[in-house]
This record gives structure tokens, sequence and C-alpha cells, in this order.
């Protein structure tokens, strides 16, 4: 079998050992060869691409970034694109042309509606879930999650010290426009005393009250985690908002720090590592087998995969009832809403 593998969106830590996985597993397992298409879905229309060896997969394990090259490129996105266009149909016919049996899609959730609408076409596609934001439904976990947490959570464990010489509140704003994941697990393994997720609208006095509550107990300095996809007034950066916020309402010194792009570099923790390395093996295994038009999964440490038509479109967001928040309820740490006596 001849396969091709893309990348797609946003890079993440873990993408480089996730093309190992799929490949290493392709070219020694399964005697594949495998075509590897550059600028994701960009490279199917213009043929982008080069064929892929051992010697082109040595040292990917640990580099973080991409080392096909990614886009933004929707090929199935109809505003602004000009009359008689058809790129769908022009990468299936380039697909066709390139002689691949398949193709592997690295991507997050723009990714996965895009592979399934190919696999709808009948173009055979496997796809691989990558967000740090680990939004994705339908499965636990997915690769580069556990490093932006990593990272978030060493910025906040380096805040502590800083708010507490100056017995300052300190905001620190991760990633997360629509799911708080990154918030909610580097908040808790952080030590935050507020975390703040798009998913629990909040109060910005029941925040001040948590805050002066801490004083009253004699900890002058306070760590609140904010995601970026919380609601604010919309006129300035989250962070900002929260921390002016927060001085009008307690009258403490307060000050904001945004993680941004930070945490989507650099390299992969040694989980994300092997999870991208047993998700690119079981994506191989499921074109050795023919089964198309699915997405790998990981749950309950089991590698398995779902239908595309499954996932594609779902958004998976923090249930309000999750085990960490409630154990924070009970430990005191503010969700910025009333404490739900029911979790109690």
């Amino acid at each position: 079998m001849r396969i091709g593998i893309l990348t797609s969106g946003g890079d993440c830590p873990g993408i480089n050992a996730t093309i190992r996985g799929v490949c290493k597993t392709a070219i020694n397992h399964y005697g594949m060869e495998v075509v590897g298409i550059h600028s994701g879905f960009q490279g199917l229309l213009t043929k982008d691409v080069e064929i892929l060896d051992e010697k082109s997969l040595s040292g990917l394990l640990n580099m973080g970034g991409t080392m096909l090259g990614t886009s933004r490129e929707k090929p199935f996105k109809k505003k602004g694109v000009p009359a008689g266009s058809d790129k769908p149909g022009e990468i299936a016919r380039n697909i066709e042309e390139l002689g691949l049996d398949c193709v592997v899609c690295i991507g997050g959730n723009g990714t996965q509606k895009t592979a399934a609408k190919f696999a709808a076409m009948g173009v055979n596609i496997v796809s691989i879930p990558k967000t740090i934001d680990n939004d994705i439904w339908g499965t636990d976990f997915c690769f580069g999650f556990d490093t932006a947490v990593s990272i978030a959570t060493d910025a906040i464990d380096r805040l502590h010290s800083t708010a507490s010489s100056h017995k300052r509140v300190m905001v620190i704003e991760v990633m997360g426009h629509k799911a708080g994941w990154i918030a909610l697990y580097s908040g808790m393994a952080g030590g935050g005393d507020v975390i703040l997720i798009p998913e629990i609208p909040y109060n910005i006095k029941n925040i001040g009250e948590t805050i002066l509550n801490r004083l009253r107990k004699g900890k002058p300095y306070s760590i609140v985690v904010v995601a970026e996809g919380i609601q604010t007034d919309g006129r300035k950066r989250v962070a900002e908002y929260i921390a002016q916020e927060i001085e009008y309402e307690t009258g403490i010194e307060t000050r904001e720090t945004v993680l941004g792009y930070i945490q989507r570099g650099g390299s992969p923790t040694s989980f994300d590592r092997n999870l991208a390395t047993r998700m690119g093996g079981h994506a191989t295994e499921l074109i050795s087998r023919r089964e198309f038009g699915r997405m790998i999964t990981w749950s309950m440490n089991e590698i398995s995969s779902l239908p595309l038509g499954e996932v594609a479109g779902k958004l998976k967001v923090v249930p309000e009832d999750h085990d960490l928040i409630i154990q924070g309820q009970r430990m005191g740490i503010s969700f910025g809403s009333s404490v739900h006596s029911a979790h109690l």
C-alpha cells in the first residue's frame, strides 16, 4: 500500500512523534510506502509531497512543531471562494493521481470535520486527534495536552514566589477558547486559588470575596488561573480584564501574565510521546485492515477508534461535575460561581 500523511491546523507538541509512529510502523512492519504531504490540505491541492523513509524520520520523537508543515486551509469552505472552484474534487483527484490508498490526517476539530467530509465522499481517510485544548469529542486525551498542562503548571509554580514576595494577586491566562481543560488541570496542579473556565459562569464578586477571605486568614496573595475563552466585556484581553476587576473589588495589587503560544511549542512530555506513538501505530494498523473513515481514540488507557461521522462537529467540554472540580470545591478553591452544595 501507498499512504499519505499530513498535519493541519495549529502546531502542537507530539505531532512529529505521531508522524514517526505512523511511518515507522508502516515502513518496518507493513512494508508500506509513505508520502509526506506538506502544509496540510494545501499540499494536496498543489501536490507538494515527498517520499518519507527511515532517514527522514530520524530525530522526530522529541522534536516540537511538525516536520511536514501545516496550514489552515479548509477545502470545503465556501465563503470567499471563486465560483466554479471545487477544491474537494481537486484534492480527491490528486490523491488518486498520487496513487495514495489512504491519507492519514493529523489535526484538531476542524481537521476532523474536513476528514469526515472526505470520508463521506469515498476518500480513504484515517485521522488522529491533535490539540492542546483536549476538546476533541470521543477521546479522553489528545497528545499535546499533557505538555501544555506541564508548561502552564510550571509557570503557575513560578508565579507563586513572585505573588508571595509582593503580596499580590497574580492572574495567569492559559489557552482554551471553548473548553477549560488546560486551566482546570494546570490550575489544580499548580495550586491555583481561583480557576475560571468557559463552562462555568463566574461572578466577579465571588472571586473578590474568595481573595479577601484568604487575606483575612493571613494569606495575602492569591493565584487566579483563567482560560482565554471565559466571558468578559470583550474590550480587553481576558487576563487584563480579570486583573482590573479583582483590583477594583479587593483593593489588592493585581498583575496579569499571558502564556500564549509558549504552551504550544517545544518538546513533548514522555506521556505525549508515548500516546502519539501508540496512536500513530494504531492508525497504520487500521489502514492495513482497510478500516477507513475512522478517528483514533484513547479511552480508559486503551487505543481504539470511532467513525469520523460520530466525532465531527462535536466538542468535548469540561462537565461541571468533573471530579477535579468537585475536589477543588471541597478544598476551598473558587470556580467563580457559588459552590453547589450537592457536590460537597
